[in-house]
């Protein structure tokens, strides 16, 4: 005869013993300090985003729940070396770099794999747009599958994507008028960022971007992460009277961000107003439109006082914005959060913007405050321009108005969302059955 008081007693211990392993495992998890590996580029790397790689590596190895930082990122060019890094503090995590991949190059997703294998981090946070692993189109296909190798090999991924194709305008973005291109854009668009949707977790810096990937692609792992502002230096000194006026543009210019209607603006204020102003374009061509900057520089030899900076290292800018009187973004068109607007905020900045797309949208949703232009409207930019350099009331206004956006929400205050996501994913792994 079955005895089923004593096979009842059996599966009650069982049960509590599987309880017990379990509570186990949650406690170590909640305890154990997290290796993440993040792919981007990284300075002294001048790859594309590789400004907010800098500042989520700062905020993010300052979080005790971090181990280890492992940043898989581009080769440099010959002779030039990442630094070694050494921690400041105890409670800081390790920073190891691991410069694997290079631009356009076809074995990029193959070698990610093969460090993220390795290395056998908790998580992989990738940083990227669509062009970050090359501007042809094979490399920066390959380049974009490494997420769901990593997913593939059991370490989720995570996806920070800064643009999305659906708000990408081809024309005013320098790309193609040519309708047939411009489908054949879409398409193959379309499809990179239904591969990309393979990993654990995407994230977007605009609500917008939220609601258009789940409603076309028919997905639930999209996630609103704010861009925020990279640091928040002390609060200016508003009042304080330029020695010099200038007017600055910071970027990678070329495609959508070109600088000849900001030059021939600024000159029509100088007639305008007889006042002594210098136009400062800060960065270089971007890499899809090399020698741009180069062009501009001679076509308009004639226009004094402009200065080209060339590449602005991470510790000089800081200089560039605060002695800035104005910040200009002589945009054509948009393809996500502007992270030089930020930067503006945090410096306290009065700043001239087009009203267009994401760019709009961005300021009206975080806050921030500038004077409008239609692009391709020269005069208008001028007038923008001109309006923020005579009245210094008006441009204070401002000023205070983006840096209170900027503080308002901080790279740093963002670390406790990345946690969160993170830790929610590795932990589903863990007690995956």
């Amino acid at each position: 005869m079955h005895n089923t008081s004593s096979s009842n007693l059996e599966n009650t211990k069982a049960i509590h013993v599987a309880d017990q392993m379990i509570e186990g495992l949650i406690k170590e998890s909640n305890t154990k300090r997290l290796r993440i590996a993040i792919v981007t580029p990284y300075p002294p790397s001048k790859g594309t985003l590789n400004e907010y790689a800098f500042h989520f590596v700062e905020q993010m190895k300052k979080k005790k729940e971090i181990e280890e930082l492992i940043i898989i990122t581009d080769k440099l060019p010959e002779g030039k070396v990442y630094p070694e890094y050494t921690k400041t503090s105890k409670e800081e995590a390790k920073i190891t770099i691991k410069d694997v991949w290079s631009f356009n190059s076809l074995s990029t997703a193959n070698n990610i794999k093969r460090t993220v294998k390795a290395e056998k981090p908790d998580l992989v946070f990738y940083n990227v747009q669509f062009l970050s692993f090359g501007d042809k189109k094979i490399p920066a296909t390959l380049g974009l599958v490494s997420p769901l190798l990593s997913k593939w090999g059991g370490i989720p991924s995570v996806v920070m994507l800064h643009n999305i194709i659906e708000t990408v305008d081809y024309e005013s973005a320098g790309i193609t008028k040519n309708p047939l291109l411009k489908k054949l854009y879409n398409l193959s668009g379309t499809l990179l960022t239904k591969l990309i949707l393979n990993a654990d977790l995407v994230t977007v810096t605009i609500p917008k971007y939220v609601k258009i990937l789940e409603d076309k692609y028919k997905v639930k792992n999209v996630a609103l992460v704010p861009h925020g502002s990279f640091e928040l230096p002390p609060m200016p000194n508003f009042e304080k009277e330029d020695t010099k006026i200038r007017v600055m543009t910071f970027g990678k210019f070329g495609t959508y961000k070109k600088v000849e209607e900001m030059i021939e603006a600024v000159d029509l204020v100088r007639s305008r107003t007889g006042k002594e102003i210098e136009i400062v374009i800060a960065g270089t061509d971007n890499p899809n439109v090399k020698g741009y900057l180069n062009d501009v520089k001679h076509h308009y030899m004639h226009i004094p006082d402009i200065t080209f900076t060339g590449y602005v290292e991470e510790e000089d800018v800081p200089k560039i914005f605060n002695d800035s009187t104005v910040v200009v973004f002589p945009y054509t068109s948009t393809t996500g959060s502007s992270g030089v607007l930020h930067q503006a905020g945090s410096y306290g900045k009065a700043v001239v913007l087009p009203n267009i797309g994401d760019l709009k949208e961005l300021v009206e949703e975080e806050g921030y405050m500038g004077e409008f232009f239609k692009p391709g409207d020269m005069g208008g930019l001028a007038d923008a321009i001109e309006k923020l350099i005579l009245d210094k009331n008006h441009r204070i206004e401002i000023a205070k108005k983006n840096y209170a956006a900027a503080a308002s929400l901080t790279m740093a205050d963002l670390m406790e969302w990345y946690l969160f996501h993170f830790e929610k994913l590795i932990n589903q792994k863990t007690f995956k059955i």
